[in-house]
């Protein structure tokens, strides 16, 4: 199968995870705060810390295995886009509070869940 579908076929399944975990997470928390947006950043970024770097320890690795999950699924599922979005319609409507909130929790959050993503791959890898 060609790289591109790889892509195609990973990127659609993380975009429709993501629309339904965002939907499911707006019906419960509301939508006033894109808590559903920061939640899928922050997973996706814990995410792609325990993929590529469990993938890059295996010299061995399948490159069409990255290509569907990292490049395909987690460029689906991730949503800075909307992020930058969001945050714009918070600073715009007066909310400069969670705006605020929103870029600095989006950023750390995202940071340490990445961090916490190769700490878990290393300590798995390890065993």
């Amino acid at each position: 199968m060609s790289a591109a579908l790889w892509v195609f076929l990973g990127g659609g399944l993380g975009a429709a995870v993501r629309y339904a975990l965002g939907a499911w997470i707006g019906a419960r928390a509301g939508t006033s705060f894109p808590l559903h947006t920061l939640l899928i950043n922050v997973s996706g970024s814990f995410a792609i810390g325990v993929l590529l770097t469990l993938l890059t320890a295996r010299s061995d690795g399948n490159p069409a295995l990255r290509l569907f999950l990292v490049v395909g699924f987690l460029g689906g599922y991730t949503t800075f886009s909307s992020f930058s979005y969001e945050v714009l319609a918070l600073a715009e409507s007066g909310a400069w509070r969670q705006a605020a909130a929103y870029v600095i929790g989006s950023n750390a959050l995202s940071l340490l869940a990445c961090l916490a993503g190769i700490a878990v791959a290393r300590a798995l890898a390890l065993r």
